[in-house]
């Protein structure tokens, strides 16, 4: 299984921006977390970080026919984005939207997610933890196919 992993506008200041929201860790720990993780469950990962929205549908267009499954953070284009839906959508990959904070206890525009309609799945609120039971969801789903 292939799994491509995308992380939207600053996830990359992980550890620098809003410790108390986001944690003390960094992108490279998290790198390194779903890395290690994809290894031990035998599955191969590509992971994938933007500012540029452009940039991010690109990546999930290139990802038709060559990837399995899709793991994304949208971050802050999860609420303004129907460029990233339409691609998510246009690929038919299954996808799973993680969230590292619960951002449905946070502010009200955090409350709409245009990307979710293409997901299978969404998992917020368990910290970089989330994007492993994405990983496990896409290889569920898998399964199931």
């Amino acid at each position: 299984m292939k799994i491509l992993v995308i992380n939207g506008p600053n996830l990359n200041m992980l550890g620098i921006r809003e410790p108390q929201i986001y944690g003390s860790n960094t992108y490279n720990d998290l790198c390194n977390l779903i890395t290690d993780y994809a290894k031990q469950k035998c599955v191969e990962v590509k992971i994938f970080q933007s500012n540029h929205e452009g940039t991010l549908v690109d990546e999930i267009q290139s990802a038709y026919q060559t990837f399995d499954g899709i793991v994304i953070n949208p971050a802050a284009y999860t609420h303004t984005s129907v460029a990233l839906l339409d691609a998510l959508k246009s690929v038919g990959i299954p996808t799973v939207e993680v969230h590292i904070s619960a951002v449905e206890q946070r502010e009200d525009f955090r409350q709409i997610s245009f990307v979710r309609a293409a997901c299978i799945k969404t998992i917020t609120g368990l910290g970089f933890r989330g994007y492993l039971r994405a990983i496990d969801a896409l290889i569920e789903n898998g399964k199931q196919l």
